[in-house]
């Protein structure tokens, strides 16, 4: 490793004032933050030089983590928009995929470089900042509401652009590596002097030093073996599903679990691996919030309003006309979530090639103001563990939409949300990987490689893996499909309202609107005068917003995980801690991977060979009369 590796780490590093030099190695001063018994484990090991810390086994495991990882967020894009963090599932592969290799070589005799906690923490950037293109890409919001398929579900004049594989790639190559430039000088700023927590930074840090602790070590085999069993179950199970998806509403995802009229209003337990996976990893208090949010919305307020139509809106519109009850869905759940140079300049004169309806003096106006913004949310991820990448955007959104008018405006709102999302949450992932790089003594030099690697990398995977789905899934983006890919329609609609103005909305519309925003304003400042003990109990207006227009069957999905992770943890806390994490990746992961073989069973033209249909008692004989009479 190289003793000449201490000193241009020290240099590297750039926390230097914050340790202290013990035995010649390092070691963190927090010893209350950082756990001084993990880093006296580590006390005779030496950190090897930020460039050893970058390996080409540590990238390739990244380039295959990616591809998966990426299938998942594509799915849950797609699906609810709903993205758990998998910092700790990445880390943990990473470890898996890693140790087993060096553990080979070893007993062969040919191991050069033994694995750290430092090429972990590499690793588990990598995969994160690909996999985070998947979201920030916009591939089921902003980006895919472009498309003429979701133009034409919201009824406006605003012009579209389909997704192509080609302008999609170039369009990320040149907005996602602007928030990396953006906060890269203010890294001491924030975890140094500000002593910001990151708590998914911090968390990851921690179980990364586990790993590659003796004890640790062993933990992390049970843990792989546990999340082994668990993606197999997920996996297998998500094939046994497919044989009964022959048609439109068949399958286990259409079982009326509460009864065929609670199923027409979204009340049912699909059998979604993936989101009591999702359930086990989101806090208590984000599930309920989610069910409150549904059971308001579809089990109140829809059926009150549908009881309307004639009076509030036209009664021969179609369900999906933001004129008429889906207007309310839609921006109901808005008013509820309304709570580097160089790059820049080619940005600027790219982007209006890809997108005419963008001017180049919307873009310099968003790169005035974008690292402001993107200080803004990484200081906030940083205190509360939460990105509002999507509330920029959509700042962004209402801003240069107005701005340009009806010449263009929609598309060039949406195209504006995309650049300015894409900064301001790459911003807030890089910050996190630096407190996690900080705690586990990875160079900020190597972390910031593996960021714009993994970036690269993601510009690439998430175009090629968004472009299957589009092609495999006919479907795709149509309410009441498997992929209904939500956030788009959402996203047009608010350039739109940016555009015309509130004179697009139905009916009473805007005072639903103004009510619904201002006990959004309320919910959230009692949660906040509470503090944080009484305050978590207080449901999350954002969370409550997500079913108002997706329905509550996925949030039934996600409460069964909580009570699956409830029940555990009061039978052994203990085990529930060290193995729910597991469980959930593998439910997640097993059920997201799926989607690649069945996509290009798609593809392919293989369609499942049975249908399985509920219907009520009344169909059910008039389907027995009919048969009969043929008999």
């Amino acid at each position: 490793m190289g003793g000449h590796g201490r000193d241009e780490d020290k240099v590297d590093n750039g926390f230097n004032h914050e340790e202290e030099e013990h035995g010649g190695r390092k070691r963190s001063n927090n010893g209350a933050e950082y756990g001084m018994s993990v880093e006296q484990i580590f006390e005779k090991r030496e950190v090897p030089p930020w460039k050893k810390q970058l390996t080409m086994r540590a990238f390739a495991v990244s380039f295959v983590l990616s591809i998966l990882f990426t299938f998942i967020v594509m799915k849950l894009n797609l699906t609810t928009g709903i993205i758990p963090s998998l910092n700790v599932s990445a880390g943990l592969l990473g470890f898996f995929f890693v140790k087993t290799w060096t553990k080979l070589l070893s007993k062969s005799g040919l191991l050069r470089q033994p694995f750290t906690r430092q090429e972990n923490t590499v690793i588990q950037t990598c995969v994160v900042a690909s996999s985070g293109i998947a979201f920030s890409g916009g591939f089921g919001s902003y980006l895919f509401g472009m498309s003429e398929r979701v133009a034409k579900q919201s009824g406006d004049n605003g012009g579209f652009k389909n997704p192509s594989l080609g302008w999609i790639i170039g369009f990320l190559f040149v907005v996602s590596f602007l928030g990396l430039f953006s906060v890269v000088p203010l890294r001491k700023i924030m975890i140094i002097d500000f002593k910001l927590t990151y708590p998914s930074g911090t968390a990851t840090a921690h179980l990364i030093n586990s790993f590659h602790t003796p004890q640790g070590a062993k933990l992390a085999k049970k843990q792989v073996k546990t999340l082994g069993k668990f993606f197999s179950f997920s996996f297998l199970w998500g094939f046994f599903q497919w044989f009964y998806t022959a048609g439109d509403g068949c399958g286990f995802i259409s079982f009326p679990t509460f009864g065929l009229k609670a199923y027409e209003n979204k009340f049912f337990f699909d059998f979604s691996a993936t989101y009591v996976g999702v359930g086990m990893i989101c806090p208590y208090i984000i599930n309920i919030s989610v069910l409150l949010g549904g059971i308001l919305s579809w089990g109140l307020m829809w059926p009150l309003i549908e009881n309307r139509k004639g009076d509030w809106f036209n009664a021969d519109l179609p369900k999906n006309n933001m004129h008429g009850l889906q207007g309310y869905q839609v921006f109901i759940a808005i008013a509820l979530i309304l709570g580097y140079v160089t790059i820049a300049t080619i940005s600027t004169i790219v982007l209006p090639f890809i997108f005419p309806e963008l001017k180049w003096y919307y873009i310099l106006v968003i790169y005035i103001f974008a690292p402001t913004l993107a200080f803004c949310n990484a200081y906030g991820a940083g205190l509360t563990d939460w990105s509002l990448a999507s509330t920029y955007g959509k700042l962004a959104i209402f801003t240069i939409g107005a701005w340009a008018g009806t010449n263009g405006g929609v598309l060039a709102g949406l195209i504006a949300c995309g650049v300015m999302m894409n900064i301001v949450s790459t911003a807030s992932d890089l910050m996190q990987d630096f407190k996690t790089g900080y705690l586990t003594l990875a160079s900020p030099r190597s972390m910031f490689v593996s960021q714009v690697i993994g970036t690269a990398m993601g510009c690439i995977i998430s175009p090629c893996v968004f472009w299957l789905f589009y092609n495999a899934f006919d479907d795709l983006g149509l309410p009441g499909s498997q992929y209904a890919a939500p956030f788009g329609i959402v996203y047009r609609n608010m350039s739109v309202l940016g555009v015309q103005g509130f004179s697009a909305l139905p009916k009473d519309c805007l005072l639903l609107c103004y009510v619904f925003f201002g006990a959004a304003i309320l919910i959230n400042s009692i949660k906040d005068m509470l503090g944080k003990k009484w305050g978590s109990y207080i449901p999350l207006p954002m969370a409550m917003a997500i079913p108002f227009y997706l329905g509550p069957y996925f949030a039934i999905d996600m409460c069964v995980g909580s009570l699956i992770l409830f029940v555990w943890e009061k039978l052994n806390k203990e085990k529930a801690s060290a193995f729910a994490p597991a469980v959930a990746s593998g439910l997640i992961c097993g059920d997201g991977i799926w989607t690649l073989p069945s996509s290009i069973l798609a593809l392919a033209g293989v369609q499942p060979p049975i249908c399985m249909k509920f219907l009520s008692r009344a169909t059910n004989a008039r389907v027995d009369s009919f048969l009969n009479s043929k008999s």
